[in-house]
């Protein structure tokens, strides 16, 4: 027969309630004491119910996660293991959609989490002043990925000095006209473009930083997808002068971007080079180099970060560098390799796909 809580708190000496917060960890129990209860639940075989837990605790043992969009391979990765990091801590989590801004309006307008959650996680969206005191006046903690505030726990990454090493690579594979393909922030979208808008920083930075001129017409923007990828460098290709190489601000822009430039007849790299941002999955299979920024880290240090608020630890803030990957979409412009390889004969003019 299973021993009940009110055993252990005899054995132990203690109360019910110092019984329940040792064995969910929560604050208000000095070390010791958790521990010799702790090992006596253990003995006597003694499992709290959730049901049991949460009447003691006044805890609901479940997390909200938000995001603006689902059917995206990034907040899939992340929200799959912030999940499973909140469920190996025995709490349950609730998802939340917000695609359109009158869903958003609605969600932080309304008590949509109190009694239903004890924290929230909230990925890619930008909160603003008034949705963060919503959700306190609710009694969540709260945890931000992609986001900073101050005085909330997050996670986030450093953009500007990630977009300024992939145009350094580009930079020192020898190309000088280098374009940008960025994730478009349309009217009305509930996605937070802060991350993006820190990239194109980067980008311009590593040209400023090498005496580059800044030309703003290598500088398109569409929506943040294979097709909005494939949009921005058919753009690119009817230029006057077309680039030899393109940072891409995200790994599904960079497949579409891949696909037009074969579709033109293009060779990458000989012809093109392409660099993408965030390790999709699917890079290993086209050879894709990108900015790798831990995708599935992050959901975890979210959900770590928000477990350490909800047993009273300070909201850490923490920021992680994104790591270039190459593979074989990069490489020297071919007026540099035939330079090189016939080094009496001038460069070629012109377009990057001129022999």
């Amino acid at each position: 027969m299973t021993a009940s809580v009110e055993l252990v708190a005899e054995m132990a000496g203690v109360s019910v309630s110092t019984v329940s917060r040792a064995l969910r960890d929560i604050p208000g129990v000095s070390a010791a004491t958790r521990k010799r209860v702790q090992d006596l639940a253990r003995e006597l075989g003694y499992s709290a119910s959730p049901a049991a837990s949460r009447l003691a605790t006044g805890r609901t043992q479940t997390v909200g996660i938000v995001v603006p969009v689902l059917a995206k391979w990034f907040f899939g990765k992340v929200i799959g293991e912030a999940a499973h990091t909140l469920r190996e801590a025995g709490f349950d989590v609730l998802l939340f959609e917000l695609a359109t801004l009158a869903q958003r309006e609605r969600f932080f307008g309304g008590a949509h989490l109190h009694g239903r959650t004890d924290g929230v996680i909230i990925i890619a969206l930008q909160p603003t002043k008034g949705e963060l005191e919503s959700l306190a006046s609710q009694g969540q903690a709260v945890a931000l990925l992609g986001a900073e505030a101050q005085g909330i726990g997050s996670v986030s990454v450093d953009n500007v000095s990630a977009g300024r090493a992939a145009v350094r690579h580009l930079l020192n594979l020898g190309h000088e006209r280098i374009a940008f393909i960025g994730i478009r922030d349309d009217d009305g979208s509930n996605l937070g473009g802060v991350p993006p808008l820190q990239r194109l920083m980067g980008y311009r930075e590593a040209l400023s930083t090498a005496g580059l001129p800044q030309d703003r017409t290598l500088e398109q923007f569409d929506e943040n997808s294979v097709a909005g990828g494939a949009l921005a460098m058919s753009r690119l290709l009817v230029t006057d002068q077309v680039p030899t190489a393109a940072f891409v601000a995200s790994d599904e822009m960079a497949f579409g971007a891949l696909k037009v430039l074969r579709k033109a007849g293009l060779d990458v790299p000989r012809d093109f080079s392409v660099l993408g941002f965030d390790n999709h999955e699917l890079c290993d299979v086209v050879d894709l180099t990108t900015m790798d920024h831990e995708v599935a880290e992050q959901g975890q240090d979210a959900a770590r970060i928000l477990l350490d608020i909800l047993k009273g630890g300070p909201p850490a803030a923490l920021v992680r560098p994104a790591r270039l990957v190459v593979r074989e979409t990069t490489a020297p412009p071919r007026a540099l390799r035939l330079s090189a390889s016939t080094p009496d004969s001038p460069p070629s003019a012109g377009h990057p796909g001129t022999p």
